[in-house]
């Protein structure tokens, strides 16, 4: 396999589990509509630095580093469900919360920062992001691939995760679903949470079985 055949199916793959519907979704999906298009855009950026992360992971031999430690793979799962129910749990408990959008001249370093932490975190931590990446690269990556062809890698992936969440971001922050989310705020805010929480308890379970 040519680095570039490599190279595509990569970038391909990742693109699929990109836009597959997952915690980082919900999470991006419901920070541009229930706070700003800015803090939206954020969370994709972070996703994106998460991606960046993980495909350098994988460059430097994730596949093989779980398969070595069948038990860190273990705490990725516990670890990473955790996280997902206590995002969950912190979007249901707010359900109810009075909405109270901050207004583009409002928005400060410190709310956009927040953002971008919770996007990079929640995809970071993923244990099934960390295995599609650590399979994909597994599955593609040629024998010695070079230099141009790693950070080739590292770019796209990161143009695609932060490409597609921008998108999500851009759509589900117009006037229309916004509008949407302020009517149903609380059925919203609760479907998202305990399909976080739900997420979260099934890799925690899955765990326990291994």
């Amino acid at each position: 396999m040519n680095e570039l055949t490599a190279l595509v199916g990569i970038v391909a793959s990742i693109t699929i589990g990109a836009i597959s519907p997952g915690p980082s979704f919900i999470m991006v999906a419901r920070t541009a509509i229930g706070s700003s298009r800015g803090e939206g855009l954020a969370a994709a950026v972070g996703m994106g630095l998460a991606g960046t992360i993980l495909s350098i992971a994988a460059l430097a031999g994730l596949n093989s580093l779980l398969l070595a430690m069948p038990s860190l793979y273990l705490v990725l799962k516990v670890v990473g469900g955790l996280y997902l129910v206590y995002i969950g749990v912190r979007i249901w408990a707010g359900a109810k919360a009075p909405f109270a959008m901050a207004a583009p001249a409002q928005l400060s370093h410190s709310t956009l920062r927040r953002s971008l932490l919770l996007g990079f975190t929640t995809n970071v931590s993923n244990p099934k992001a960390s295995i599609i990446y650590a399979s994909v690269f597994a599955a593609f990556l040629p024998p010695a691939p070079s230099l141009a062809f790693n950070v080739a890698v590292v770019v796209l992936v990161t143009a695609v995760e932060i490409g597609w969440y921008t998108i999500v971001a851009v759509t589900l922050s117009a006037e229309r679903p916004r509008s949407a989310y302020l009517r149903y705020k609380a059925t919203v805010d609760r479907v998202a949470g305990g399909v976080m929480m739900a997420l979260g308890l099934k890799l925690i379970s899955a765990a326990q079985k291994n």
